[in-house]
C-alpha cells in the first residue's frame, strides 16, 4: 500500500507491506545514503516479513544529514503510532547503512525523552557503518552506547564500514 507522509513543507514517500492477517507489531525500514526505499534487499526483507505476519513500512528520505533523517524516522514513527489503519502495540526501528544510524539515533532520543513509552521494541542495523573505510579507530557508536532496547545486527564479512 503507497502511501505519502507529510513532513513539514514536504512528503516522504512510502510504502506498507501489509501481511494477510492483522499485525501485532511492525518494522519502520529505510535505506542508506544512496539508496531509496526501492533498494532490492529492502524490497525483499519487506516482503519477508509480511509473508510472516509483520507489519513492514518502509520510506524513503534522501537527505544525507543523519539529524535529518532522523527526524524524518520520528515522523514515519509518529504516523504509524497514530494510524487508524494498523493499531501497532509496538514497532522495531531498522535501516541499512546511514538509515540504521538514523534509526539508533532516534531511539536514543526518545529514550532520554520522560515520556517515552515502550511502543518502540528493538533496532535492527543492517550494514551500521560503524566508521569510515579504514579507519577503524573513528568509531560512529555515540547513539549506540545509550540505546536500552534490543539490538541486531546484521553486516557482511566483507562490509568495509563495521570491520571485526
Amino acid at each position: 500500500v503507497k502511501v505519502t507522509i507529510p513532513f513539514g513543507n514536504k512528503y516522504l514517500d512510502a510504502i506498507f507491506s501489509v501481511p494477510e492477517k492483522k499485525s501485532t507489531y511492525g518494522v519502520i525500514l529505510t535505506h542508506g545514503a544512496g539508496g531509496d526505499m526501492n533498494f532490492p534487499h529492502l524490497v525483499s526483507l519487506a516482503t519477508y516479513l509480511a509473508s510472516h505476519g509483520v507489519l513492514c513500512l518502509r520510506f524513503t528520505c534522501k537527505g544525507l544529514n543523519v539529524a535529518y533523517r532522523a527526524k524524518a524516522f520520528k515522523t514515519v514513527l509518529e504516523y504509524l503510532k497514530l494510524s487508524d489503519d494498523y493499531k501497532l502495540s509496538g514497532v522495531f526501528l531498522a535501516g541499512r547503512s546511514m538509515g540504521s544510524r538514523a534509526a539508533a539515533l532516534v531511539i536514543r532520543q526518545l529514550s532520554q525523552d520522560d515520556d517515552s513509552d515502550d511502543f518502540i521494541q528493538g533496532l535492527v542495523c543492517l550494514s551500521y557503518p560503524l566508521h569510515r573505510p579504514k579507519l577503524q579507530t573513528k568509531l560512529r557508536d555515540e547513539d549506540l552506547l545509550f540505546i536500552r532496547c534490543p539490538v541486531l545486527f546484521v553486516s557482511g564479512s566483507a562490509d568495509e564500514m563495521c570491520e571485526k
